[in-house]
């Protein structure tokens, strides 16, 4: 079955602002929220449809690619369909304005909210690192090999956090809470204020006997190595997601995710431009004078080019499809070689003659109107020459 456009899912134009999708999905969410269609099959597909649109389209760089390509545009990102609505709570739960089991869905539904984690269950945080790539390796993908160090299970206990196999107790302070609550009266009514029970750090459990490897935390610290595939076209800037590859939770929580930002090498001939790449070469005056056929690299090998006779310094000359590919779509940028003729400082005495006898000629002298260089303006737009 063919997905519905997003737009028309969260019932908002193409133009709406993101405050505009937010309040959109909120109203679609409630409408369609398990709690309140206990059973109904098509409420739960509705109120997954709406958190795929609400994932696209209140992510700027997600919005941009599914504007331009439509629902082909999310392949390659970390873009997935929701398949379980506690997925979703997890994922947006903080757009309802509460924490764990509160905010607006409380509200409307008295309170029986499901739990998106359980006591004892924080996920870890998420880490960063940054990639650098080769204009080559950008050019055709790769994979490469991470080592990270990070908060990993503890072996010892298993991620419990308990010594040999003791569980855990309900926290004597909270009761199992995991908030205090404390009220108190003024002239202006009763106030209660909620705070997170530090005995038990919101948990509402706690290690009755704390494995001595962990010291009841149920991770330590440790190092990975990570595969990362990396498709061929990416830019400085772009960054991939690995799901579950950052630092676990405590005593049995989830892990983060690592973010793999990609970082460009300078290259010591091509400079990248888009897709496409520039590349200066150095010929001689007899090869531009009389042309001749040249190998030049590329950024997968080396190719022949062709110095068409009387080619002048500074001319642009395009290779097509030479460049660097569209990510996830097809086509490629091209290799533009600027030609740069090559002046000899020093000469024999016969080349010197030689030289001065060939300057008397018609042909060695410029004439008015003659370019200086035969560039392909669309690209490289000429310098305007301005009044001092």
């Amino acid at each position: 079955m063919a997905k519905r456009d997003f737009y028309q899912v969260l019932g908002i134009e193409k133009t709406a602002s993101a405050e505009d999708i937010k309040k959109a999905y909120r109203k679609m969410a409630l409408q369609y929220h398990p709690d309140r269609n206990p059973g109904n099959k098509e409420a739960e597909e509705k109120f997954k449809e709406a958190a795929e649109a609400y994932e696209v389209l209140s992510d700027p760089n997600k919005r941009q690619r599914y504007d331009q390509f439509g629902h082909e545009g999310m392949r390659g990102t970390d873009f997935h369909p929701f398949t379980d609505v506690n997925d979703i709570f997890s994922t947006f739960g903080d757009i309802f304005g509460g924490g764990f089991g509160g905010g607006i869905f409380d509200e409307m539904f008295g309170g029986q909210t499901r739990q998106r984690r359980k006591a004892g269950n924080a996920p870890g945080s998420d880490l960063k690192i940054r990639l650098r790539l080769t204009l080559e390796e950008m050019a055709t993908g790769v994979e490469k090999k991470l080592k990270v160090k990070k908060w990993k299970v503890c072996e010892t206990c298993r991620g419990s956090g308990a010594r040999g196999g003791h569980s855990t107790i309900t926290c004597p302070v909270c009761n199992g809470a995991g908030e205090i609550r404390q009220v108190s009266r003024s002239v202006f009514g009763q106030f209660v204020n909620i705070s997170t029970c530090q005995n038990c750090e919101g948990e509402g459990k706690v290690v009755k006997e704390p494995c001595t490897t962990c010291k009841g935390d149920g991770r330590v610290q440790g190092e990975s190595t990570i595969k990362v595939n990396i498709p061929a076209g990416v830019s400085e800037g772009n960054y991939i997601p690995l799901r579950g590859e950052g630092n676990v939770g405590r005593r049995g929580g989830p892990a983060g995710d690592l973010i793999v930002v990609i970082e460009e090498e300078a290259h010591p001939l091509f400079t990248r431009d888009g897709n496409n790449v520039i590349l200066d070469l150095i010929v001689s005056f007899p090869e531009a004078a009389l042309g001749t056929d040249i190998e030049v690299p590329t950024l997968t090998g080396r190719a022949r080019l062709k110095i068409e006779p009387g080619t002048q310094s500074g001319t642009i000359l395009r290779m097509r499809e030479k460049g660097l590919p569209n990510l996830n779509s097809f086509g490629r940028g091209d290799q533009f070689v600027r030609v740069n003729v090559w002046t000899p400082k020093s000469l024999t005495s016969q080349e010197r003659q030689q030289l001065k006898q060939m300057a008397g000629s018609e042909n060695m002298t410029p004439r008015d109107g003659d370019s200086s260089a035969n560039s392909d303006k669309s690209f490289f737009p000429r310098a305007r020459k301005t009044s001092p």
